[in-house]
C-alpha cells in the first residue's frame, strides 16, 4: 500500500510540473488543457483497471488475476500474493478435515456431527450403518426425521445430554424384515462450538445380552433358594416354639440360625425385585398418585421400624426417633405407586437404620425451581452418623456397604439404594445425596415437571 501510494504521489507530481512548465513557456489555457486531457486519460485508465477488477471478482481465480499498469499493477500484485495465501490455508484446513473425517471414519462408534439446528453436516460409516444413514443423501436433514425414536427425540429436544439413552434399532436395512436383527444403541450428545452437537452411537447389543444373562441367573438362583429357605426357617422355627425340642444351652444358636435365615430370605427377596425392575422394559404405569395418602404409610411404616429397632433402656421405655412429615397438599405426581412407594421407604428406612435413639427424622414433599423449572421434590433429612464424600457416588452399587458392621446389625440387605437408583430411572427422576460427618444425610428425589400434577385450589369468598 505504501508503494500504491508513493507511486500516486509521483503521478500528480509529474502532471503538475508539466502543466506548470505549459503555463510557463506557452500560456495558461494550453496548461489547463493539458491538465484536462492528463486527468481525463488518468481517469480512464482507473475505469478500465476498475471494471477489470470486477469481472475478476466474480471468478475469483489466481491464474486469471489481470497484470495491471502503473498503481493497479500493485493492486493486483496484492490481490494475488493474498490469493496464494488464501490457497495456501485452504489446501491446510482440507487436509486437515480430510485427516479428521479419515480418523473419525475408522472409529469403531458411529459419529455424527449437527449444527445449531439439529441438521446433519457429516457422519461416519457406522453411524451410516447403526442409524440407517447415508451421508450423500441424508446430508442437511434434521436428524430427528432420520432416527424415528419417541425416546430419541424427547433426549434431543431436552437439552440434557449428561447421561446417555439406549433404543432399539435395526441393523442390515437392506434385508427383508424377517431376516432384520434388533441392535440396541447407547446414544449420547456432545455439544460443542456455536451449539452444535456431536453425536456419539455405539452399539451394545452384546452388554446388553450379558446383563440380561445376568439378571435371568441372579433371579433363577434367587427363586431356587427361596423355597429351601422357607423351609429352612420354618423348621427352626417349628422346632423353637416346640417344649423339650431345643436344649436351653442350645437354644442360642438357633435364634442366631433364625436370624440369618431371615436375613437371607430379605436379601434374596430384594435380589427378586431388583431383576424384575431390570427385566421390566415397559414403561411404568402413569397415573395420578395422592402422595399425602402416599407419605403417611411411608411415615407409618418408618415408625413401625424405628419401634422395631429402638432399645429398650432401664425405665422400660422404647427410645424412637421423632419422625416428621411436612407436604404440600396441592402437589401430586404421576407414575406407578407400587414401584414408589418401594422407593420413598426404602430411602427412609434407612434414615431410621442409621439414625440413632432421640434423632431427627424430615420426610418434606414440595415444589422447587431449579435451572429455571419447576421441580417436585421428595426429601429425606436425617440428624444421623453421615457419611463421608468418597463413598456417596458409590452407595447406589449392590452390595456397597459404607459400614458393614453396622448394615448387619441394623437388618438392611444392601440393595435398597440399588432398587431406588432403577426404580427412579424408570420415572425420569434423580437422586441427590449431601451428607456431613457426625451431622446427618440428606436424600433428595428430583421429579421432572411432566409428572407434575397440581390441584386446582378454589378460593370462596
Amino acid at each position: 500500500m505504501q508503494d500504491i501510494r508513493w507511486n500516486a504521489f509521483w503521478l500528480l507530481f509529474a502532471l503538475t510540473l508539466i502543466c506548470l512548465v505549459s503555463w510557463v513557456a506557452v500560456d495558461l489555457t494550453t496548461a489547463l488543457v493539458v491538465f484536462s486531457v492528463a486527468s481525463s486519460l488518468y481517469l480512464a485508465s482507473h475505469l478500465y483497471w476498475l471494471h477489470q477488477l470486477s469481472r475478476w471478482l466474480k471468478k475469483p481465480e489466481i491464474k486469471t488475476i489481470p497484470n495491471g499498469f502503473g498503481v493497479w499493477e500493485d493492486v493486483f500484485a496484492e490481490l494475488y500474493h493474498e490469493q496464494r495465501r488464501h490457497s495456501r490455508s485452504k489446501t491446510q484446513l482440507s487436509s486437515a478435515l480430510g485427516r479428521f473425517r479419515h480418523a473419525a471414519s475408522a472409529l469403531p462408534d458411529g459419529v455424527v456431527v449437527l449444527n445449531s439446528d439439529n441438521k446433519i453436516e457429516w457422519c461416519n460409516p457406522p453411524a451410516e450403518s447403526q442409524l440407517g444413514l447415508n451421508l450423500n443423501q441424508d446430508e442437511a436433514q434434521p436428524i430427528q426425521y432420520l432416527v424415528r425414536d419417541v425416546d430419541f427425540i424427547a433426549y434431543l429436544q431436552s437439552q440434557d445430554y449428561v447421561d446417555p439413552i439406549k433404543i432399539r434399532s435395526w441393523s442390515n436395512t437392506e434385508l427383508s424384515p424377517e431376516h432384520k436383527t434388533e441392535i440396541i444403541l447407547e446414544i449420547q450428545l456432545v455439544p460443542f462450538g456455536t451449539k452444535q452437537k456431536l453425536l456419539i452411537c455405539r452399539d451394545v447389543t452384546s452388554l446388553e445380552k450379558i446383563e440380561a444373562m445376568r439378571r435371568d441367573f441372579i433371579a433363577n438362583v434367587s427363586h431356587e433358594l427361596r423355597t429351601p429357605l422357607t423351609v429352612v426357617g420354618g423348621f427352626l422355627e417349628t422346632l423353637t416354639d416346640m417344649k423339650g425340642a431345643v436344649l436351653p444351652s442350645t437354644r442360642p444358636y438357633f435364634a442366631m440360625m433364625q436370624e440369618q435365615t431371615g436375613r437371607m430370605r430379605g436379601i434374596i427377596e430384594d435380589l427378586l425385585t431388583l431383576s424384575q425392575i431390570e427385566s421390566n422394559a415397559q414403561s411404568p404405569e402413569n397415573n395420578q398418585i395422592d402422595m399425602g395418602k402416599l407419605l403417611g404409610m411411608v411415615q407409618n411404616d418408618a415408625r413401625a421400624l424405628s419401634q422395631t429397632l429402638s432399645i429398650t433402656n432401664e425405665t422400660g421405655q422404647q427410645q424412637q426417633q421423632n419422625i416428621t412429615l411436612s407436604f404440600d397438599e396441592n402437589l401430586n405426581i404421576i407414575g406407578a405407586i407400587d414401584e414408589l412407594q418401594s422407593a420413598f421407604s426404602n430411602l427412609v428406612s434407612n434414615a431410621v437404620r442409621y439414625t440413632p435413639r432421640h434423632g431427627n427424622i424430615f420426610i418434606n414433599w414440595y415444589l422447587e425451581v431449579k435451572s429455571g423449572q419447576q421441580v417436585a421434590v421428595f426429601s429425606v433429612k436425617d440428624s444421623g452418623i453421615g457419611i463421608e464424600q468418597h463413598h456417596i457416588d458409590r452407595l447406589t452399587e449392590r452390595f456397597y456397604r459404607v459400614d458393614r458392621s453396622r448394615s448387619r446389625a441394623t437388618g438392611g440387605t444392601g440393595l435398597g439404594l440399588s432398587i431406588v437408583k432403577h426404580i427412579l430411572t424408570r420415572h425420569q427422576a434423580k437422586l441427590e445425596i449431601k451428607s456431613i460427618m457426625n451431622e446427618g444425610s440428606t436424600f433428595s428425589v428430583i421429579f421432572s415437571k411432566e409428572r407434575i400434577v397440581q390441584k386446582q385450589v378454589q378460593l370462596f369468598e
